[in-house]
């Protein structure tokens, strides 16, 4: 895009309004995220699995969400930051606001999912340690025998009448 002085603000006014859209888009969609792992934490602690899997799908799908909004952000920041600059004045929108809540925001997703991550690690350990206790204990033993060890019932058999 070529910056000339004739159009600099109304470009500057339509990448500031792009921006900050954008931004509160990706506002939204991490709000929404942190919602899902809530909700993620909770299926985790009941051990419902069923939960656990949707909240996963819907997890991967707002994460490639936010991942495509950066990418169209990123340049636009760039514009931004290159008019800031070209007319030397501070932007009268409320654009670093949101940034900086955006910022927050990423960093409780992050504590989140990796809280999620570290909950869901401790659970499966006790799953396995269940499942190694079942398989020592004396009843899953009784189970491998064989049906016929035990029968109390004559080894020879009289065929002849």
């Amino acid at each position: 895009m070529i910056i000339t002085d004739e159009n600099v603000p109304s470009q500057r006014a339509a990448v500031f309004k792009r921006l900050r859209e954008l931004l509160i888009q990706q506002h939204d969609r991490i709000r929404n995220y942190l919602n899902i792992l809530d909700k993620q934490q909770d299926s985790i602690e009941s051990a419902n699995i069923e939960k656990l899997t949707v909240h996963v799908e819907l997890e991967e799908q707002i994460v490639a969400n936010i991942f495509s909004i950066q990418k169209v952000i990123d340049p636009l920041e760039e514009m931004y930051n290159a008019y800031v600059h070209i007319t030397e004045q501070d932007s009268p929108d409320d654009i670093p606001a949101l940034k900086t809540a955006l910022e927050e925001l990423k960093y409780q997703m992050i504590a989140r999912s990796s809280y999620n991550r570290d909950l869901l690690s401790a659970r499966m350990a006790e799953i396995n340690e269940e499942i190694n206790t079942l398989k020592n204990s004396s009843v899953a033993a009784g189970m491998r025998r064989s049906v016929y060890q035990n029968l109390n019932t004559a080894a020879l058999v009289d065929i002849r009448g």
